[in-house]
């Protein structure tokens, strides 16, 4: 009888931590926000782009060197015993990690040619990303479509307060004119 109340029990117990095992990890995980942009056009209207951003919440785990106080003792033998004494202090560090949160950001779209012909000054269309980060820093992402149609374009950024876009006509090696208006992709909030 014993035996069998111990196997019940222990039953029990197993399949408790293994459907709390299978629950836990979908309770924890947040889905991802998904957001549109667009449709931005240059100043002639020759050039389109337009897409989606999804926004993930994510956790790293970051190295660093932590410092702490460490004793400096001054030892001797005394009548068998061994006697320590704390003479000061002095500063250590050791490699330790910690959880970090963080924002990932990923842009995709299409960038669309409506005249790939012409001018080879103004032959393609350019998206010209404009990423700020929340530190301030700004820097930029160029995309380019020289072929007829529609291309795909993205991008992954971390920590970011804001992405604007300008939409704008050029060469194969830069935007040259045609430059639509800084327009919006993401903002923090």
């Amino acid at each position: 009888m014993r035996f069998i109340k111990k196997l019940l029990v222990s039953g029990g117990v197993a399949a408790a931590l293994i459907t709390g095992a299978v629950a836990a990890p979908t309770a924890a995980s947040a889905s991802p926000y998904v957001g549109d942009w667009g449709p931005y056009f240059s100043a002639d209207h020759k050039a389109e782009a337009e897409g989606k951003y999804v926004l993930h919440h994510e956790k790293k785990k970051v190295w660093y060197w932590e410092k702490f106080k460490k004793p400096i003792k001054k030892c001797w033998w005394k009548h068998g015993e061994k006697k320590c004494k704390i003479v000061g202090w002095k500063w250590d560090k050791k490699w330790s990690w910690k959880w970090e949160e963080y924002t990932k950001i990923s842009v995709k779209g299409e960038l669309t040619n409506h005249k790939w012909w012409g001018d080879k000054k103004f032959k393609c269309a350019w998206a010209v990303f404009k990423i700020e980060d929340l530190d301030g820093h700004t820097y930029f992402k160029k995309f380019k479509n020289c072929d007829k149609g529609s291309d795909w374009i993205g991008f992954s950024a971390h920590d970011v307060n804001t992405i604007d876009v300008q939409v704008s006509r050029g060469s194969h090696f830069s935007p040259k004119g045609f430059f639509g208006p800084w327009s919006p992709v993401y903002e923090a909030v």
